[in-house]
């Protein structure tokens, strides 16, 4: 559109100044079909546009003729039909002429659709970008459900479109109408349809049981049918540049919280399209009555899923791992996990709840998990080394026995007396453990100064430290020794009989 002072600026140029048509548009910088309709408009001569003949002229009929018979042949086959016959003008030019004279179905009227309050509402999911959580980006959906006789609308925000986030929107919305309408439009959902041939819907099962639950009806729109939900698809139109256009908000919760405030506050202000002398609120208090009453319990809605734990106490689920107790390693569980929190079932027995993390790789741990799995570790460490100190030192059962009747740390005193064995080896710690017990002395630091003693008597007897490899199979080896007497007498002088004795 041109202003009126353009228009009579055209005009004037070329009734008194004689100029064409060409100069005005180029002079003006307006194109030269806006110049031709406005003096057109005037009933001025030189608006009557005058068509040089065309090429493509003679092939017309033909045009006519096949569209008529055929209305979605490509142009590009067109093409090729008239250049047979003839024609010798480019494909690019073609496809506009086809255009013009191709069968357009005719415009299609739509009744406005009013309801009685309390009977509709619509439901979908708008898209709103992502959202990044710690190392992780999530879907920004929006759930809205509106009803159609007052135009209330319902806006609550997830991390994706699961059937339980959809189940869970449903509720929120019913808690804040305070009721349930009695017919609720869908568009064709994967929560909603799984399966459509023609008017023939295969329902989601669990769609069926929330709707019996709350007691109305589930009714998918027709395929490519959007303006029966109309109303909701206006509403997320509204939200985006009403609510959501250069908003700021901390988190999924902050962002929750200020669209509430809208739905209670802007949204519910507006006029009401059906009646613009009401507000939208009034027009809803009109329609609360007419509402299904809410049920005395709500349905379950958490997403359920069974998992299979491998040889660490942990879960997956959504990206994450959960702790639960060490003792429910390599076996099946469930998690029920709502928009809050996750809780692992063992059967029906519950064995784990923690926050819901939206993050990424994260292990989500509860200290009591992990603390009893710490002490049974650090309670089998102790276990193995005694087994491995009495295997190479009997005497050191009673001297353990004396020390826990004196309420004394077994573990460190096993590690003390492990760390004497490694460094002065088996024969000179047995006959310690044995002198330590004899004198009364049950302590390591007694027998590490009975070896110190051995050690001074005998100083050509070499004590070199023993440095095992950090290998578990090495350091749990035990190993008896034997008497090293017989080898002795490979030392002495032998007689002639006692060769013939070895041979």
């Amino acid at each position: 559109m041109i202003s009126p002072e353009l228009e009579a600026k055209i005009l004037r140029l070329h009734a008194a100044e004689k100029w064409k048509l060409g100069t005005i548009a180029a002079q003006l910088g307006v194109h030269h079909s806006t110049v031709r309709r406005v003096l057109s408009q005037a009933g001025l001569p030189e608006g009557q546009s005058t068509l040089r003949p065309s090429l493509v002229d003679p092939f017309i009929p033909l045009i006519k003729d096949t569209l008529l018979k055929y209305p979605t042949l490509r142009a590009s086959r067109l093409y090729q039909m008239v250049k047979e016959r003839g024609y010798s003008g480019g494909p690019d030019h073609f496809r506009s002429i086809v255009s013009r004279f191709r069968p357009r179905p005719p415009a299609e009227a739509y009744l406005r659709l009013r309801t009685l309050p309390g009977e509709q509402g619509q439901v979908d999911w708008g898209h709103f970008g992502k959202l990044r959580i710690g190392k992780g980006e999530r879907a920004l959906s929006a759930f809205v459900m509106v009803l159609s006789a007052s135009r209330m609308l319902f806006l609550r925000f997830f991390l994706g479109q699961a059937q339980s986030s959809f189940l869970a929107g449903h509720q929120h919305a019913f808690d804040f109408f305070g009721g349930v309408p009695r017919v609720l439009l869908y568009d064709n959902l994967k929560s909603v349809v799984l399966e459509r041939q023609g008017d023939l819907c295969r329902f989601h099962p669990t769609l069926l049981s929330f709707a019996a639950h709350y007691r109305y009806e589930p009714r998918p729109v027709a395929v490519y049918r959007g303006n029966e939900k109309g109303r909701v698809e206006r509403a997320i139109q509204y939200i985006r540049h009403a609510f959501f256009a250069a908003r700021t908000f901390v988190d999924l919760a902050d962002l929750n919280a200020q669209a509430d405030a809208f739905c209670q506050g802007l949204s519910a202000e507006r006029r009401c399209p059906e009646d613009r002398t009401r507000t939208v609120k009034q027009a809803f208090e009109e329609e609360r009555p007419r509402l299904l009453s809410l049920p005395q319990t709500p349905f379950p809605v958490d997403e359920r899923q069974e998992v299979h734990v491998g040889k660490t106490p942990y879960v997956r689920f959504d990206r994450n791992d959960y702790s639960i107790p060490h003792t429910l390693v390599q076996r099946t569980l469930y998690v029920l996990a709502s928009q809050e929190t996750v809780r692992v079932l063992y059967g029906t027995e519950l064995v784990a709840t923690h926050p819901r993390s939206y993050d990424t790789g994260q292990q989500i741990e509860d200290p009591e998990h992990i603390k009893d799995l710490v002490e049974r570790k650090r309670s089998a460490r102790e276990h193995r080394g005694q087994n491995r100190l009495l295997a190479t030192i009997p005497a050191a059962k009673e001297l353990l026995a004396q020390l826990a009747q004196r309420g004394q740390n077994l573990g460190s005193a096993t590690a003390a007396l492990l760390r004497l064995l490694d460094h002065h080896g088996s024969a000179p710690m047995q006959a310690a453990v044995a002198e330590a017990l004899r004198r009364g002395a049950a302590h390591p630091r007694a027998v590490q100064q009975l070896l110190k003693e051995q050690q001074e008597q005998h100083p050509l007897v070499p004590m070199l430290p023993v440095h095992l490899p950090d290998d578990p199979r090495v350091q749990n080896l035990s190993v008896v020794p034997h008497s090293l007497a017989g080898y002795d007498t490979l030392t002495q002088e032998l007689d002639a009989d006692d060769y013939d004795s070895l041979f």
